[in-house]
């Protein structure tokens, strides 16, 4: 196959969410207030697990982090996805869709494993309370942070740079609001069977190696809930984990139904609906979810609304 020049194509036309004009003003409202609130809460809750004294263990420090990805991927997507919505021409340069892909990448895939992350976080707390702080230190959290970014970092670049270094066959709309993996390969004429395989194999580990990771977990937290004997005991071990089991039903949940789809219900319009979903919308319940469930975060945030102006 004849091989075209990678600078034939210096920018992509995004298609967005709807090819109706009339809609393109309320999905701009809509889309800036969910923006708006998700930037607020993220911010508010890495601020306060920052600062306040209270919030400094480990189950936090994992929130801090949860709180942080969520900010990173939706600002990927969000101000660009704002921005199409008034423009006159929805195009993303070449080098800005690729730096769009590798930091989506690299932050959902991090939430992924963040998330298995705090999952063992409330299986000690829950399992081995009174070894807690001494298994869940502050060198492991770390650690449990660490080696998830830096592996996101290679898989995100790895991926980019192997669509990017392909072949772009000149047409360039992308049938999506963002720069994502699917959309990208469809514009390339070189062969894909690589990355594609590639993207296959490592979201597959991804997505089940940290939803195994989460289940084995919650296998163990029910099991322990089960035996104990104290109804109070229970509720307390519910309302640990409650927040965080609720938040990765909705997030995994997502993207099995997005993923896990046949072939003869699948739609492009499904595919946008659910990457709204997760990409936008999402990250704005999180912070919501953890305000709302979270006896300590109310707590602080009732202090803070009823403490008298000084």
């Amino acid at each position: 196959m004849e091989k075209h020049n990678l600078t034939a194509v210096h920018e992509f036309i995004l298609k967005g969410i709807t090819s109706h004009p009339e809609l393109q003003a309320p999905l701009f409202g809509l889309f800036l207030i969910i923006y708006l609130v998700t930037v607020l809460g993220n911010l508010g809750m890495i601020i306060l697990t920052k600062v306040d004294h209270s919030l400094q263990t480990p189950m936090y420090f994992f929130l801090r982090n949860l709180t942080l990805t969520d900010l990173g991927y939706s600002t990927a997507v969000g101000p660009k996805m704002l921005v199409n919505f008034v423009a006159e021409k929805n195009t993303i340069s070449y080098y800005f869709c690729a730096t769009q892909l590798a930091c989506f990448l690299f932050f959902i895939g991090s939430e992924l494993f963040i998330l298995s992350a705090m999952s063992y976080d409330r299986y000690v707390a829950i399992c081995n309370p009174l070894l807690y702080t001494v298994v869940m230190s502050q060198s492991v959290c770390q650690a449990l942070v660490a080696i998830p970014y830096l592996y996101c970092s290679f898989v995100s670049l790895l991926v980019t740079l192997k669509i990017f270094s392909l072949s772009f066959c000149g047409y360039n709309i992308i049938n999506h609001f963002y720069c994502d993996c699917v959309p990208l390969i469809s514009l390339l004429c070189s062969d894909t069977h690589d990355v594609e395989l590639i993207i296959m194999t490592f979201a597959a580990f991804d997505l089940m190696s940290s939803l195994l990771f989460v289940l084995v977990s919650y296998l163990l937290i029910f099991i322990a809930i089960l035996r104990m004997k104290s109804v109070e005991g229970r509720r307390k071990a519910f309302s640990t984990c409650g927040s965080h089991l609720t938040v990765v039903i909705v997030f995994y949940g997502t993207l099995i139904f997005m993923y896990v789809q046949s072939k003869t219900n699948h739609s492009l319009s499904t595919d946008k609906m659910a990457s709204v979903f997760y990409t936008l919308v999402i990250p704005m319940l999180n912070p919501v979810i953890y305000s709302l469930r979270n006896k300590d975060v109310k707590d602080i945030l009732k202090g803070f609304l009823h403490s008298p102006c000084k």
